[in-house]
């Protein structure tokens, strides 16, 4: 079925419930442009007028099914808000030595903010007026000018090694997280630090708000994948046109 976007975001379900969306396409989409998993382990489905690629649980791709458990572990802990907003969600990490997890070729950060109390103001720009509220039309808008980044950067990256392995982390508040839980699909791990092969360059693609939660999503890639990207792609700061979309993330503050 179509990818919808609800007529209001009055409550935090709902909102957390669009956001769950998002991350399945977002993932979806890079791992299906990326050529991941064959086309089997996707189906096509609509966001508005935009024709997106859903990753399924296939038996004959375990590595999908595998993906498929680890995103409802990434719901089960942000659902319980056990995910820390200072670090990222979730780090989705691609790699090429199976016995050496930590040294990656190129990873997926998605990182999400959420309130405890109350719908959240418009943080998303510090150009904007703290006192106004996100409307379903800004999210919505939002939503469909990050996956077109989406497509727009994977398309033009040049091509992963035949033989890739993924790996996926989460982080959370050790205030509030119970110190034995772990989602369904993961296990305890030490936050051990990554190498990267090669030279990264590190994009910022977009982010999402709505009243209750912001999704952003960054990407580090190996800067040789770039050479062939249209220099018109990267720009500092949002345009209007539709390929000057990605920007490079010099200095997050927040980082």
């Amino acid at each position: 079925s179509a990818v919808t976007f609800p007529n209001k975001i009055s409550t935090e379900q709902q909102s957390l419930m669009l956001v769950k969306r998002l991350l399945a396409v977002a993932v979806s989409c890079i791992t299906y442009l990326r050529g991941i998993f064959p086309e089997s382990a996707y189906g096509t489905r609509y966001m508005d007028d935009v024709c997106v690629k859903i990753l399924r649980e296939d038996k004959n791709c375990p590595g999908s099914t595998q993906l498929v458990k680890w995103m409802l572990g990434c719901y089960d802990a942000l659902q319980k808000k056990y995910v820390s907003p200072q670090y990222h969600l979730a780090v989705l990490s691609v790699y090429t030595h199976p016995e050496d997890p930590q040294t990656i070729t190129e990873c997926y950060h998605f990182k999400f903010k959420y309130t405890q109390q109350g719908p959240l103001l418009d943080f998303s720009s510090k150009d904007k007026r703290n006192d106004s509220t996100i409307t379903c039309a800004d999210t919505k808008k939002a939503s469909i000018l990050l996956i077109r980044k989406i497509y727009v950067l994977m398309q033009n990256l040049s091509p992963l090694p035949d033989d890739v392995c993924l790996t996926m982390k989460l982080f959370y508040y050790d205030e509030v997280t119970p110190s034995d839980y772990q989602p369904p699909g993961f296990k305890e791990g030490e936050c051990e630090g990554m190498i990267f092969e090669g030279e990264p360059m590190y994009l910022n693609v977009g982010e999402v708000p709505t009243p209750f939660h912001m999704l952003k999503v960054k990407v580090t890639t190996e800067k040789q994948r770039m050479e062939n990207l249209d220099k018109s792609i990267l720009k500092h700061g949002e345009t209007n046109t539709p390929h000057q979309l990605l920007r490079v993330d010099r200095d997050d503050p927040e980082e």
